[in-house]
């Protein structure tokens, strides 16, 4: 899904943007999820569970006595809300912190809960780290790498459902490629991703799985909207017992994005620890 132009022009979109030295909610632009949604053929909200972790690595504000403050945001935001936040006016309503005071970090989380909120129709759930907390050391993750798997079809030049097989066999397996790659639907940047698939089902063909995540190499969408259709193209084509998708991407302007979509609720924060490229 590509943005019109007519949209995003009159936006910082894909703009040259002066960065704010004065605090600016106004600045966060949400997006409506529903146009991507109705594009995979859903035609009201999103039907499982699931939601986005953000991290931000470059907030920074003033305490009550002017003294400069840095630590890293966590932010989820559930997949039920109205709208995603855009990731670049996101950057640039925390640059509009850097020069405003605050009373404690817990006024800080208020005001960023209720500024967000609003942006996102949903309250969003927030966590401070600070720089040195051991959550933040990268660790890898105890999945079958499939990025070495042959597969026999043709290399489709979209996203096609279709070419997902299994064998028949049930099994329960934690699979993961780090060869994902989409782009971005406005400046045409590449975004790079791993991407984690857990199911119980039908075992999944690892080099057709693989075929159909390099499938995205030129498709242009947002994280969130890239994640629901490999979740969807999964659930519809292979008809899994329990699915969970997660794409840790790496972070642009000094923020990443890690949607997850699933069958079952989950504490997917305590699942997957920060990667190396993160």
């Amino acid at each position: 899904m590509a943005l019109d132009e007519p949209f995003y022009a009159a936006t910082s979109l894909g703009q040259t943007t002066s960065y704010p030295q004065v605090y600016d909610p106004g600045l966060l632009l949400g997006l409506d999820r529903q146009p991507g949604r109705q594009s995979l053929g859903l035609t009201t909200g999103w039907p499982a569970y699931g939601g986005d972790l953000w991290t931000a690595y470059e907030l920074s504000w003033l305490d009550a006595r002017g003294r400069p403050q840095v630590a890293i945001l966590r932010l989820h935001i559930s997949a039920h809300s109205e709208r995603i936040v855009e990731s670049k006016s996101l950057k640039l309503y925390l640059c509009s912190l850097h020069e405003q005071r605050f009373a404690s970090s817990n006024d800080l989380l208020a005001c960023l809960q209720a500024d967000l909120g609003r942006c996102l129709g949903a309250t969003p759930e927030l966590e401070l780290q600070t720089l040195d907390d051991p959550c933040l050391q990268w660790r890898s993750e105890a999945s079958i790498c499939i990025d070495q798997a042959a597969w026999t079809p043709a290399l489709p030049v979209q996203p096609e459902a279709s070419i997902l097989r299994t064998t028949g066999e049930c099994v329960a397996e934690s699979l993961v490629s780090h060869l994902f790659k989409s782009n971005c639907p406005v400046t045409g940047q590449p975004d790079w991703a791993s991407v984690f698939i857990r199911y119980q089902g039908a075992r999944l063909d690892h080099g057709a799985l693989l075929a159909y995540l390099l499938s995205f190499r030129h498709h242009a969408d947002f994280h969130e909207h890239c994640v629901e259709r490999i979740y969807l193209d999964l659930w519809r084509q292979t008809h899994p017992e329990r699915l969970l998708v997660m794409a840790r991407y790496t972070r642009r302007g000094g923020i990443d994005i890690n949607p997850w979509r699933a069958s079952q609720d989950s504490a997917v924060s305590t699942l997957w620890p920060r990667l190396a490229r993160q």
